[in-house]
Parts: C-alpha cells; structure tokens; sequence
C-alpha cells in the first residue's frame, strides 16, 4: 500500500505519523500555539524531529461551534508556513475545504489536500483536476462545524460512511483522479456520537476493503474525553492508546498532536510483533 502525492510516493506499509499543526487562534486543543510564521516553523521541525512523517497545516478550526473563516484570511496565515515547510523534506497536507485555498496552495507545491467536506464545494474538483499529481484526503461529515453534532442520526454509521466515501472516491477518480492518489477518513467526531465514533474505529477494516489508505485522526478529541472524564489537556494517554488501536485496525495514517509519544508506542507495538 502506497499514497501518491504530489512529490512523494508514501510508503504505507507501516502506519505513518502525520504531525498537526494548527495555524488558528481558535482550534479545540492547541489554539494559538503557532502565532507567527516562525512560530509555526519551529513547531513542523519539532515534529519532525519526534519522528512524523508527514505534516498537516489548517489555517481554519473544524472544531464544532468554529465560525468560518474568509478564503483570503486562511491564505494570509498559511501562505508563509506552506513556503517554508515545503523545504523540510516530508509531504505537506493542507487541512482545507475552500477551493481558492486549495488553488493557492498546490499551485505553491503542496502534496495533499485534506477536506473535511470531501471535495464537494463547487470548484473544488476541478482545482484538483488541475494538479492530478496532488493527493487528497476525503473525509465524512455531515453539515459543517456548526451543525454538525445535531446530525448524528444513521441507521448504520458503519455503512453510511463506507458508502459516502466510495461514493466520493468513485466521483473524483471519473473525473481523473488516479486510485493510488485518494486517502480516506471516517471523520471521527464530526457529526458522530462518541458511540459512533467507537463502532467506527471498530470497523476500520470494512473502509479499507474501499481500496483505499485510511487516515483516523482520534487525537484529543471529545469521545476520549467521554470514556475518561478528563480534559482537552489531559488526554495524552487516550490520544496515543486510540492511535494505536486505530493502526492495529488497519489504519495508514495517524494524524495527531502529540507525535513523539506516539511513534513511542508504535516501535513498542512493532517490536513486539504486532
């Protein structure tokens, strides 16, 4: 199994850590962390050097309640991190769903686009169109940051968002999207009860029989809050035993905060044969 991205072909037969770096004043765990472009900087190589193989940059909160952000402010504070961390070697993802965003930053070299809303705002496929060598991310939700916890409602959430997804996938590789350059993700926490949530993560196997690699981003999200009454800030030991569980279901792609504790766990997990 492998991802094709823009400039790099992504060796997935071990999971890969993928660093987040939040570029927002606003995000649900990290909210102005990176404050400036520097700022930012520092934290990709620091990620980097805790051993993630992939970096993924938002200038806009997905968080649930989040306000929108405009196309030319989310450009403004992405643009000069986007620039930087093209040189420092690994792909670089852009956490995005405004086609114009995504215009600027492929045309800039960016590897994979990651949507929450799968590329379905209007224009968005055709950005994509015009960079076939680009990687892409599709993830399921339903109605947007603001809407979407009160639409939790599946008959059967497994099949929904497997279906959704193919449906997706199917969609962008008629409009010339090879296979090997789509990634997909259950959306954990985006309009899904923590119960939901959990069955899913169970059932990462039936989304990988779509042929394609999986990302799962459990990392401090609100379930886990759910399952141990702790905080936002005190879920570090949830985040990295989600993350694992996550691999040994099958996931490819961990997209997480906290990198180094990860990688940790998962030398443990292959040392001890898997």
């Amino acid at each position: 199994m492998h991802w094709d991205t823009t400039r790099f072909r992504i060796d997935l037969r071990q999971p890969v850590v993928m660093g987040i770096v939040n570029l927002t004043p606003d995000s649900f765990s990290d909210g102005g962390v990176c404050d400036s472009p520097r700022a930012a900087l520092r934290h990709c190589e620091q990620l980097l050097r805790e051993g993630a193989l992939m970096l993924d940059l938002g200038a806009e909160s997905s968080r649930p309640g989040a306000p929108r952000v405009p196309a030319d402010e989310e450009w403004r504070r992405l643009e000069p991190v986007l620039t930087g961390a093209l040189s420092l070697g690994v792909p670089i993802s852009i956490d995005t769903c405004k086609p114009q965003v995504m215009q600027q930053a492929l045309d800039l070299g960016a590897d994979v686009i990651n949507d929450i809303h799968a590329l379905t705002a209007p224009g968005a496929e055709a950005v994509l169109a015009q960079h076939p060598q680009a990687g892409v991310c599709l993830m399921h939700m339903r109605g947007d940051p603001a809407s979407m916890q009160s639409l939790t409602q599946y008959a059967d959430v497994v099949e929904e968002v497997k279906g959704y997804l193919a449906g997706r996938a199917n969609a962008l590789q008629r409009a010339g999207t090879a296979a090997a350059r789509i990634a997909l993700d259950p959306g954990l926490g985006f309009a899904k009860s923590a119960a939901q949530n959990l069955r899913l993560s169970q059932c990462l196997p039936a989304l990988a029989l779509l042929g394609h690699p999986v990302l799962v981003g459990w990392s401090r999200k609100s379930t886990l809050g759910w399952i141990t009454g702790r905080g936002v800030g005190e879920r570090l030991a949830a985040s990295v035993t989600a993350a694992l569980l996550a691999a040994q279901q099958g996931a490819h792609v961990l997209r997480v905060h906290d990198v180094a504790p990860t990688v940790d766990a998962l030398r443990v997990w292959r040392a001890a044969g898997q």
